[in-house]
């Protein structure tokens, strides 16, 4: 097992209680020698970037994956505490929740499905993808060194297509269904804080937003403009026989109140919009009871916003939580993009979508871990970012002002290669001087490579 720098050593072994002594070796140069190969993330690749590609007993690694007990979620469970410590230690949790898929082929994957391809797809365009599908609750939390929110993947699931439920007893479960649980199981990782969940469009139904009420969440999502929304219902008086109403008079669709002359907007400047540009906007708020016929009625405050310079089509969105303001509202809802950055991110350095694992434990594990090793290199880099500032890499022709992943990533890197007791090999060398601006060279393609 490699020797871990102290400076990292209390985030690594926080995880420790979660597997055997002998397992919890391979695991940890599995855990480094992912935070340090570039490009494919397969066993054998950390394996070769650990300098342990002439180890005979190589199967051990694997089996860490698709063979070993240990338990993922508790493994998410330790991971939030550490995140909540460092960077939210008190006041409301904001989490976003949001599904991706893994583009994967072959007959042995069996939660296998055919999807719409986010990015691929448009409007006007419908493209279609094979693999998996991945549903993922994140912290959104504002990083002091990068001057941003950034989302920390804390508890990810596979949700399988309804394909693979068709073979066997078990009812197939849906996205909602998979959500539902994990909001109720970060209520009983955080009984006393106040948390808040904000999901796109596809998680705005009745029963849904009901099943977050009973467990004190609140809920931030978007809304349909034709919504069915009512008054609250009048006082029952005393004594009258039936059961009470749950829903007074229709209140004007959002819709009619866009066209509506008599609608009073309110201007405000959106500082951290999409890109983490400024946006003026308009928009108009209010209270509302969302109904619909055999669901359970829902206690809304929302928010219907549109763009002066018309750059964008109106929005409508809704919170369970009454007592938000408006702007908070937009603010939390806009944080959410910053899912689809920590997706295209954990593609683009950690290797999502190029693990080749074929076992059905493997396959629910390796895609979680490499996603929660955005939230630990995050950490990592935190601790290793004296007084909250990260070195940038900058070139001629690519100026940054705040670091990036990349940058966090390189960080950690540049540690764990210059320390002095981190031994990857267990064989014994010769020292060989090296001239040092080479030195600087190698080390650049290796820390900063994807």
């Amino acid at each position: 097992m490699p020797t871990i720098p102290s400076e990292l050593a209390s985030i690594i072994l926080a995880f420790q209680p979660l597997m055997l002594n002998r397992t919890w070796q391979h695991a940890v140069v599995l855990l480094v020698g992912a935070i340090l190969a570039p490009g494919k993330r397969t066993v054998s690749s950390l394996l070769r970037i650990t300098g342990r590609h002439r180890e005979r007993a190589f199967q051990n690694y694997h089996r860490v994956l698709n063979r070993a007990a240990w338990d993922l979620r508790r493994g998410s469970g330790i991971l939030l505490g550490l995140l909540v410590q460092q960077f939210a230690p008190k006041g409301p949790l904001l989490f976003g929740i949001d599904d991706t898929i893994e583009r994967r082929w072959g007959p042995k994957i069996r939660a296998r499905g055919i999807y719409r391809d986010p990015v691929r797809s448009s409007h006007s365009h419908f493209v279609k993808a094979s693999g998996l599908r991945w549903l993922s609750l994140m912290l959104l939390v504002d990083i002091p060194w990068a001057k941003r929110v950034w989302a920390l993947p804390v508890f990810t699931t596979l949700a399988p297509s309804e394909r693979y439920y068709s073979t066997g007893k078990r009812g197939a479960k849906t996205l909602l269904d998979w959500a539902r649980q994990q909001a109720f199981q970060l209520r009983r990782w955080l009984p006393d804080r106040t948390l808040i969940l904000v999901a796109d469009g596809a998680f705005a139904a009745l029963d849904f937003l009901e099943q977050l009420r009973t467990v004190s969440i609140a809920c931030i999502t978007r809304l349909r403009l034709d919504a069915r929304l009512y008054e609250s219902p009048p006082t029952r008086p005393c004594g009258r026989p039936g059961r009470p109403r749950v829903k007074g008079s229709r209140l004007p669709s959002l819709q009619q109140r866009l066209t509506d002359p008599k609608t009073r907007w309110s201007k405000r400047t959106v500082r951290d919009w999409y890109g983490g540009s400024q946006r003026r906007i308009e928009f108009c708020s209010g209270m509302a009871i969302w109904y619909h016929g055999g669901l359970p009625p829902a206690h809304i405050r929302w928010v219907l916003i549109r763009d002066p310079q018309k750059r964008f089509a109106p929005i409508a969105l809704l919170s369970t939580d009454p007592t938000l303001a408006p702007l908070d509202i937009v603010t939390f809802y806009v944080r959410r993009w910053q899912i689809e950055v920590t997706f295209e991110e954990s593609r683009a350095h950690l290797g999502v979508e190029t693990q080749r694992q074929w076992s059905d434990k493997a396959i629910a594990r390796s895609t979680p871990l490499l996603l929660a090793l955005f939230s630990i290199v995050t950490l990592m880099a935190s601790r290793l970012a004296p007084h909250n500032r990260l070195p940038i890499l900058q070139t001629s022709w690519y100026q940054k002002v705040n670091p990036t992943f990349s940058d966090a990533l390189a960080v950690v890197r540049t540690h764990l290669w210059s320390h002095p007791d981190f031994f990857m090999s267990q064989s014994k060398t010769n020292d060989i001087k090296f001239p040092s601006e080479l030195m600087e060279c190698f080390s650049r393609a290796l820390c900063y490579a994807a």
